[in-house]
């Protein structure tokens, strides 16, 4: 059901029956380490490439949540997924191994909550039964084709973020036990003129912003609501820009009910190179899948705002000196 202008209520309630995630040797040493179900200390991770160990790691998070949830993939009626590579060929090799039909998505780093909402139409549309959606992001992959690949040792600023190594996958139903997908709120495209690659945060931090102020909006709620609203990637930079500009808009929120997944799966301090915090289609799509959703199982949350951001630029885009267009997806997820 719409609702508002850029909202829909999900009257079934769909269920996350399952999640999996995979990550990296970064993340696993990182403060939500315990919360991946497979980790892996070598970035090559058995491959003779980045973007082949982007692609099993997404293979590998997807059949990990069939497993869990004891579902065999012919009975699930989609695949949802999108990465940062170009023709986004980690989602597509990954569903050609899957083998389960399949809908490929690009919504930079926001494609996990951009792939949950479409699963949630499709679920409480009552078109199928199960949908699998994901999303994965590599470092070494996503440095090489938007920055400068690692081997040059280009020096960052400290306004820059560090992709995360992982993939994260659910599986929604309509019906059974785990936390349930309310609404969502599709975001509009951002751009304040920003043409910083380094600083990704501050380019899409608006975005959020706007997203999450819409969602109020159309659902007439109050942001106490929810227990936690978490952004995706803005980073420690981004998350306090945010934070500022929703409270001049008249959003109060605290640094307890408001985070964000880039400074949730790294330690800092114990990881200075990781800059301002992840980034990455992994960075919402392993701390939400993983991490977030243990929570409200365990009983720690039960009302959660996941809000995936992302920026929808190119290396031809940069090239041409275009400004970075970014968007933000938010989807209400309740136990």
């Amino acid at each position: 059901m719409v609702k508002g202008n850029q909202s829909f209520i999900f009257q079934s309630k769909p269920v996350i029956i399952s999640s999996a995630t995979v990550g990296g040797p970064l993340e696993g040493e990182g403060p939500l380490g315990e919360d991946i179900d497979i980790l892996y200390d070598d970035p090559y991770m058995g491959q003779d490439s980045f973007e082949k160990a982007e692609k099993l790691m997404l293979e590998q998070a997807a059949t990990k949540a069939l497993e869990k949830a004891g579902v065999s993939k012919y009975d699930v009626g989609l695949f949802i997924s999108g990465d940062l590579i170009n023709q986004i060929i980690s989602s597509s090799f990954a569903a050609r191994t899957i083998g389960i039909p399949y809908l490929g998505i690009y919504g930079a780093c926001s494609s996990s909550m951009e792939g949950l909402s479409i699963a949630a139409c499709f679920v409480d549309g009552q078109k199928v039964r199960y949908v699998l959606t994901g999303a994965s992001s590599h470092n070494n992959s996503a440095e090489k084709q938007y920055r400068y690949p690692n081997e040059y040792g280009a020096q960052k600023p400290p306004t820059s973020q560090w992709t995360v190594t992982g993939a994260g996958v659910c599986l929604l139903a309509s019906q059974g036990n785990g936390p349930k997908v309310t609404a969502a709120t599709i975001g509009r495209i951002v751009d304040m003129g920003l043409t910083d690659p380094f600083n990704m945060g501050a380019a899409m931090a608006p975005a959020a912003v706007d997203t999450i102020e819409a969602h109020f909006r159309d659902l007439g709620i109050e942001p106490d609501y929810y227990d936690l609203i978490v952004t995706g990637d803005l980073g420690a930079v981004g998350h306090k820009i945010a934070l500022d500009r929703l409270k001049e808009n008249g959003t109060n929120l605290s640094e307890k009910t408001f985070m964000d997944c880039g400074m949730m799966i790294y330690d800092r301090e114990k990881q200075p190179q990781v800059f301002a915090g992840g980034s990455g289609c992994a960075s919402s799509a392993v701390t939400i899948y993983g991490h977030l959703l243990k929570r409200m199982k365990s009983g720690q949350l039960k009302k959660l705002l996941a809000v995936a951001t992302g920026a929808l630029h190119s290396p031809l885009s940069y090239q041409q000196k275009e400004s970075i267009p970014c968007i933000a997806h938010a989807v209400a997820i309740e136990m």
